[in-house]
């Protein structure tokens, strides 16, 4: 079974920085394009960062210029470098993966982790 669990979450103020991680493990081939999406109270999960195994990013608007996602392929590790923080920011935020479960596989299956909660306050 292939698991996502997050790190790094927490409590800050306005203008601060976090870096939240994001470990897959379990049995499969390989992972694929890795995200950070945010759920604030009240709104609908929304993406933040996407990244692909070759290294290809997006990012909302919201965020652009101020998050940064990066991976380390060989630790099947996602990260998302959050500066400039805003109150609006606050959320909790989950890591998504893709993966293919074994060589030669034509489908892809998709993963969450449990959730990471970032608070920033004004």
């Amino acid at each position: 079974q292939v698991q996502l669990v997050e790190s790094g979450g927490g409590l800050v103020q306005a203008g601060g920085s976090l870096r939240l991680s994001c470990v897959a493990s379990g049995s499969m081939f390989s992972i694929n394009d890795m995200g950070w999406y945010r759920q604030a109270p009240g709104k609908q999960r929304e993406l933040v960062a996407i990244i692909t195994s070759g290294g290809t990013t997006n990012y909302a608007a919201s965020v652009k210029g101020r998050f940064a996602i990066s991976r380390d392929n060989a630790k099947k590790t996602v990260y998302l470098q959050m500066n400039s923080l805003k109150p609006d920011d606050t959320a909790v935020y989950f890591c998504n993966g893709h993966y293919s479960p074994y060589s030669g596989s034509r489908r892809q299956l998709e993963v969450w982790g449990q959730g990471t909660l970032v608070t920033v306050s004004s």
